[in-house]
């Protein structure tokens, strides 16, 4: 490397608080995570969209359909995982997700039950968005430390919130020139671009030192189960379960409403399209630029409890706020503002958390919560809401009951913040 560089390089690695020797891994880790979720959000309004096209009414039947398809699907991965080394098991689940694309291509062409095609990629990408996001946090989690985390996930992080930047823009662009089932083909073609990237990262943990390369290449072990039982033995994992269960409600409950009111507002297909575009864009510019310039500062001034804490206080302000004043404005500021907080802070902090448990639990326990417990809380709360209403509860009673649970949250953030710092301290 020329001497003249170097001088750019240690200032660059100054600004990302990173090493001169984590640049590369880094940069690699940010380019996928960019393609991982640019991929997802050229498809995310369209999900919004299928969701009013297969009937609002639905939308409690095919979240339950999501948990149903994630409690078999976990299994399997646990299945899979245990046969297969980490790198084999990264390239099935996105070779699978990526013919899962072409054929809804196909399919979406052919205008056969097009009611039943939305329900159905509904309930598809729902698991998909989940399931890979989860799988890459799992392989970031094994390949950099607790330290290193706390340092270097918030800018890992602003790679996927700059994929999530170009993605509704490529979708909003693209829906003026070509049909929605397009969007499917472009979107495989961001997530095949991951698989060298991929390949780069597990290259570079094979060859960093002697300490980490017998266990790379093996396979996790365990039962097809090991998953749930890992989790439901482990207080620290149940409790990030509770933290992530209490999160999905409350963002189910946002969602619901605030779609429910997006589809009295506007009636065509298009229109809401674009609408639900624009707010991921907007969305996720304030996440990249929060990513960017406060996450690590934020994380490294005031510890893991910080972040932690930031979803459950805003969330107690949001709710009071809809009880008093339930207006699609409030619901959409409210909504963005919460999604900056958990890809900005929380989801960057809650991955650290991941960084000190054992390997199988990186994989199998970590996806079984981010995905079985995650679309749990959705279909339960889909249809708690649902029962509440028939039961004559008004939108402002269900917020006003979620007030209160907003402090058990922040005591579960605080616990959580605790216990890893403690586990990072003694390992």
């Amino acid at each position: 490397m020329a001497e003249r560089d170097r001088p750019l390089l240690t200032r660059c690695a100054g600004f990302l608080g990173a090493e001169r020797d984590e640049l590369v891994p880094l940069a690699w880790a940010f380019a996928y995570f960019f393609c991982l979720l640019c991929g997802y959000s050229i498809l995310r309004p369209v999900r919004d969209e299928m969701a009013i096209e297969g009937g609002l009414k639905n939308l409690p039947w095919m979240m339950s359909g999501t948990f149903l398809t994630m409690l078999c699907v976990t299994p399997l991965f646990g299945w899979l995982s245990a046969r297969c080394s980490r790198y084999k098991l990264l390239l099935t689940v996105y070779t699978f997700f990526i013919t899962n694309l072409v054929s809804f291509h196909v399919v979406m062409t052919s205008h056969v039950s097009p009611e039943w095609v939305a329900r159905g990629f509904f309930v598809w990408l729902s698991v998909f968005n989940l399931f890979i996001v989860s799988v890459f946090w799992s392989f970031m989690a094994d390949m950099f430390t607790p330290e290193q985390g706390a340092r270097l996930f918030g800018v890992i992080a602003a790679g996927g919130s700059s994929g999530a930047l170009v993605g509704p823009l490529l979708t909003t662009g693209l829906t003026f020139m070509a049909p929605v089932p397009v969007l499917m083909l472009v979107s495989a073609v961001f997530l095949s671009l991951c698989l060298g990237c991929i390949y780069r990262l597990e290259k570079w943990g094979r060859e960093r030192s002697e300490h980490h390369r017998p266990q790379l290449g093996d396979a996790l072990g365990g039962g097809f189960l090991g998953g749930i039982r890992l989790t439901f033995s482990s207080p620290y994992l149940l409790g990030i379960c509770g933290y992530l269960s209490l999160l999905t409600m409350t963002a189910t409950f946002l969602y619901l409403e605030q779609t429910r009111l997006v589809s009295e507002y506007l009636d065509q297909p298009e229109a809401r399209t674009r609408l639900f575009s624009s707010l991921d864009f907007t969305t996720n510019l304030l996440t990249w630029l929060t990513q960017v310039f406060l996450t690590r500062r934020f994380v490294s001034r005031f510890g893991l409890v910080a972040p932690l804490l930031f979803l459950p206080l805003v969330s107690l302000v949001g709710f009071a706020g809809i009880a008093l004043w339930p207006t699609l404005m409030l619901y959409v500021v409210f909504s963005v503002l919460r999604r900056v907080g958990e890809y900005a802070l929380s989801k960057p902090a809650r991955e650290v958390l991941f960084t000190v448990v054992s390997r199988e639990e990186k994989y199998k326990a970590k996806n079984f919560i981010d995905t079985a417990i995650s679309r749990g809380g959705d279909a339960s709360t889909a249809w708690l809401v649902t029962a509440l209403k028939a039961f004559g509860a008004t939108t402002p009673h269900i917020a006003w009951a979620l007030v209160p649970l907003m402090g058990c949250w922040a005591w579960l953030a605080t616990m959580l913040a605790r216990e890893e710092k403690r586990r990072s301290t003694s390992s």
